[in-house]
C-alpha cells in the first residue's frame, strides 16, 4: 500500500509540536533556574542575521497546520507577523497547529494531490502542486525552524539533548 500524504506529513509534524513543547517547557525551567528572563531567551539566535527562538517555534506551527490550511486557497504566504512574546503564547501557538492538524483526516489531503498551489511572497511566486509544496518546501521548513530552536536552546546551555528533539516516536 502506498504512503499517503497525510501519513508522510502529520504525524511527523505532531511529533515535532510534541518536542517544541517540550523544548518551551525546558526553557522556562531555564530561565528561571538562572534568572534570565524570557524576553532574553526568546530573542537569542545562532547568528546576528539569523530570526530569533520566538520566530523558529512560531514557525514550526506556519510550516504544519497554517501550510495544510493554506491547501484550500491555493496559495501560502509567510506569517509576518512577529512571534509571541511570551512563552506562554508560544505554547498556545504550538497547541493550536497540534489541535488543528489532530483534525486533518486522510482523505482531505488525499483529494489536494496535484492540485494547484503557489507559495507567495510580495510579488515572489513559485509554483507547486499541493502535495509537492507540503513535501518539498513546509516539510524542509519546519525542520529547520524546529532543528534551529533546539540548536538556540544548546548553544544557550539549556540542558537537551537528542531525545527531547525526537520527541515520542510511533512504535509498535
Amino acid at each position: 500500500m502506498p504512503l499517503s500524504l497525510h501519513a508522510a506529513f502529520v504525524p511527523s509534524c505532531l511529533q515535532l509540536l510534541g518536542s517544541m513543547k517540550h523544548l518551551l517547557k525546558k526553557a522556562e525551567d531555564f530561565c528561571r533556574d538562572n534568572d534570565i528572563s524570557e524576553e532574553t531567551l526568546l530573542h537569542e539566535s545562532l547568528a546576528d542575521d539569523m530570526l530569533p527562538f520566538a520566530y523558529q517555534i512560531k514557525s514550526t506551527a506556519v510550516h504544519s497546520a497554517v501550510a495544510i490550511q493554506s491547501l484550500s486557497k491555493g496559495v501560502f504566504s509567510p506569517d509576518l507577523n512577529p512571534p509571541p512574546e511570551d512563552f506562554s503564547g508560544l505554547h498556545q501557538c504550538i497547541d493550536q497547529a497540534v489541535e488543528f492538524l489532530e483534525t486533518v483526516d486522510e482523505e482531505t489531503l488525499e483529494t489536494a494531490i496535484g492540485q494547484p498551489m503557489m507559495f507567495k511572497m510580495g510579488d515572489f511566486e513559485l509554483k507547486f502542486t499541493a502535495d509537492n509544496f507540503l513535501l518539498s518546501f513546509s516539510q524542509p521548513n519546519f525542520y529547520f525552524h524546529a532543528s534551529t530552536a533546539y540548536d538556540i536552546l544548546r548553544a544557550k546551555g539549556v540542558k537537551i539533548g537528542k531525545a527531547d528533539y525526537m520527541g515520542r516516536m510511533r512504535k509498535l
